[in-house]
């Protein structure tokens, strides 16, 4: 169990819902040194598939998923994944321990390495849930989450939230949040290192508007040193990913690797000084790309599931303008196939 430095531990254990491991989990083996954020609408199985593509290392995330989904809806669609797609977090969304924690049974049965806690989203939707980043105003339930979750199974579990939410300002009542996770059991904290406003704002505006306060992360590491603590929010290189690692144990990048994700192919080397894989130019990317399309489309996924992760391979490479337009007015043509692609190629000539 994480404790604040110089805080000494309380009598007790935590409390769990069910009896499959004990109250604190042993650290696992799990990376979380670079990853890439769970997305809406983007972070689905063939985006991962993709991705995987670029790193052995990188820890990659699923949409948010609610328990609710997970406990009444279609469990292959929703958490079936490839293989290859390891290492693999499932992002669940909820604010019920019970359902959480019989959710976290079922993602155990699909072999995730990590199960997270969204307290980080702030959309309509999610709050309609009362779950996501309004989650932060109860401490004392997310850890009631966070314990549900680890007694579940023997997965890591780990917690996903911001600063804070609205105009708070207050570093003590931050650390006390974190504080109440680590003592729950969360294995980490990943850090969107802005506040959430509730009001006023898009989950895009949400993304950008409220200010960055990468110190406050920074100094939750400190108060926290035997913790692992991963920063998020606003971080567009992998440079930028090696100054963080100077101050916390991890980064986590969202937008900018699914714009441009080419920048991945240095991942391995330069995070964790491994060789980088044997293919580093795009062309030779997409192909790789090719035998898994080809599957998908026999078993009859649209050609514009695929492709739409892939715009941006050719971001900032001349005639890139023109693969992602002949793309974009192709793709979704009726029996749209691999030759589409190959064609998207032939223009970047």
């Amino acid at each position: 169990m994480c404790r604040k430095s110089g805080a000494s531990p309380e009598d007790g254990d935590v409390p769990v819902i069910g009896q499959t491991v004990s109250a604190v989990n042993s650290k696992s083996a799990l990376e979380r040194r670079f990853s890439i954020a769970p997305m809406m609408d983007c972070s689905d199985r063939h985006a991962r598939y993709f991705l995987r593509l670029f790193s052995r290392r990188m820890l990659l995330y699923t949409e948010m998923v609610t328990a609710a989904a997970i406990l009444h809806g279609d469990r292959e669609h929703l958490l079936g994944f490839n293989h290859e797609e390891h290492p693999l977090a499932v992002q669940l969304g909820g604010a019920d321990p019970e359902q959480l924690y019989r959710a976290a049974l079922i993602c155990a049965e699909f072999n995730y390495d990590e199960i997270n806690l969204n307290c980080g989203c702030p959309s309509d939707r999610v709050q309609s849930g009362m779950f996501g980043a309004c989650l932060m105003q109860d401490p004392a339930l997310v850890a009631e989450c966070v314990s549900a979750l680890r007694s579940a199974s023997d997965l890591p579990v780990t917690v996903k939230h911001r600063t804070g939410i609205d105009q708070q300002d207050d570093y003590d009542r931050f650390a006390g949040f974190a504080a109440a996770q680590l003592d729950a059991g969360a294995e980490a904290l990943i850090v969107h290192a802005r506040n959430a406003w509730l009001q006023g704002l898009n989950s895009k505006q949400n993304r950008e508007i409220p200010p960055l306060n990468y110190e406050w992360v920074y100094r939750l590491k400190r108060d926290f040193s035997d913790c692992e603590i991963i920063i998020n929010g606003g971080i567009n290189s992998l440079d930028a990913c090696l100054d963080h690692l100077q101050q916390v144990d991890g980064v986590m990048l969202g937008r900018e690797p699914y714009k441009n994700p080419f920048m991945l192919c240095n991942v391995d080397p330069l995070i964790f000084g491994e060789p980088p894989l044997e293919v580093l130019d795009r062309i030779s990317m997409l192909q790789r790309m090719y035998p898994y399309i080809e599957r998908q489309l026999e078993q009859g996924q649209p050609l514009a599931r695929m492709v739409r992760h892939l715009i941006g391979l050719f971001h900032g490479e001349p005639n890139g303008r023109r693969w992602r337009r002949y793309l974009s007015e192709n793709v979704y043509r009726k029996n749209a196939g691999i030759e589409t692609l190959q064609q998207a190629v032939r223009l970047l000539n």
